[in-house]
């Protein structure tokens, strides 16, 4: 019966059905999968991603696909240009800025006829769908974000971002850029080295960031490195909030500020140990347990014949009390820090 169930929701992530939308701000790609009757979960990617780079490590995941599966339809959404097979963005389209894109995702709510949606984002991503948030208050039900942004980028991160900028203007997608966007992903344990060879997943994301168009990334690095400070909206969001973070992230204060800017009743932070910004590719099975015991206070459960979760390197017992307190799983959940201990 379980092993029939997974299969049928691996086929069900696998059946996704794409959709270009026209909005103010240019064409989108949004790729649905699973029951248009359930509530709606809303992706979006990190810079030069897609949901096929950025998620698919989490969706593949068995426990989590039947989490996710169960309770939601998935709508993947693209930043402009970054679909599979997308072509280059004509350069008289004007550059959209993060204020756009947030923009953007209401007008994709609107053309599903979706009305308060479940958000998850990865850096940039959790970036837009953080500020579309606080934009659009009663249209989020809640925020699960992988090693978000909030404020206007540092001098540091302004001058990579310059870096890369430089590259895909004169280079393209080049060996050097992907090395700086893998670094932005992934941790030096999945990365490699001289003597340990770089991980599967790493592996997939180089040839991934093939199909990607230098000109579409560069636009969406431009908006990115223009944001502005969301800090003061953050303190007004009222929805739930669950922050995810690899302590070898080059966001990894960002996140920690941003979850001290949050209301503490309504968030919480995972630290996970040994990976990068990318947890939904590096460690996904990290996320579950906290996701379940977050989505407990919307009424939401696994199916119970997956109550058990012997792939997932978390149980209860790695995990903060805090979190499986009766507050956290009704209307309120404390900050805390779940560290994921890594099996030898």
């Amino acid at each position: 019966m379980s092993e029939a169930v997974l299969l049928d929701a691996d086929t069900t992530y696998l059946d996704g059905k794409e959709h270009h939308i026209r909005t103010g701000c240019g064409s989108v790609s949004v790729v649905v999968y699973g029951d248009h009757d359930k509530p709606a979960l809303i992706t979006y990617p990190d810079l030069a991603l897609n949901y096929k780079s950025c998620f698919q490590g989490l969706f593949f995941c068995p426990e989590a696909a039947s989490l996710l599966l169960h309770n939601f339809c998935i709508y993947h959404i693209s930043p402009p240009g970054h679909e599979l097979g997308a072509s280059e963005i004509s350069s008289d389209d004007p550059i959209p800025s993060v204020e756009d894109l947030a923009d953007q995702i209401i007008e994709i709510l609107n053309y599903f006829g979706l009305g308060a949606v479940m958000c998850m984002g990865v850096t940039a991503g959790a970036y837009i769908l953080s500020l579309f948030a606080t934009k659009y208050r009663e249209r989020v039900l809640g925020l699960i974000l992988v090693s978000p942004l909030c404020k206007a980028p540092s001098w540091t991160e302004w001058f990579y971002n310059k870096v890369m900028s430089n590259l895909l203007y004169f280079y393209g997608v080049c060996g050097l850029l992907k090395e700086c966007l893998l670094q932005r992903y992934f941790s030096k344990e999945v990365r490699g080295n001289v003597e340990v060879p770089e991980s599967e997943i790493v592996q997939a994301c180089r040839r991934l960031l093939d199909d990607r168009k230098s000109k579409n990334i560069l636009r969406f690095l431009h908006a990115i490195n223009q944001r502005p400070d969301i800090t003061d909206g953050l303190k007004r969001l009222k929805c739930r909030t669950l922050i995810f973070v690899g302590d070898s992230s080059p966001f990894h204060s960002e996140a920690l500020y941003m979850t001290s800017k949050l209301d503490s009743r309504y968030s919480a932070l995972v630290e996970v140990q040994a990976c990068g910004s990318m947890v939904t590719e590096e460690q996904p099975h990290a996320m579950l347990i906290p996701m379940e015991y977050f989505l407990m206070g919307y009424g939401l459960y696994r199916p119970c014949y997956l109550n058990e979760s012997p792939r997932s390197p978390l149980s209860p017992s790695c995990i903060s009390p805090e979190l499986l307190s009766p507050e956290s799983m009704g209307l309120k959940l404390k900050p805390i820090k779940t560290r994921v201990s890594i099996e030898v």
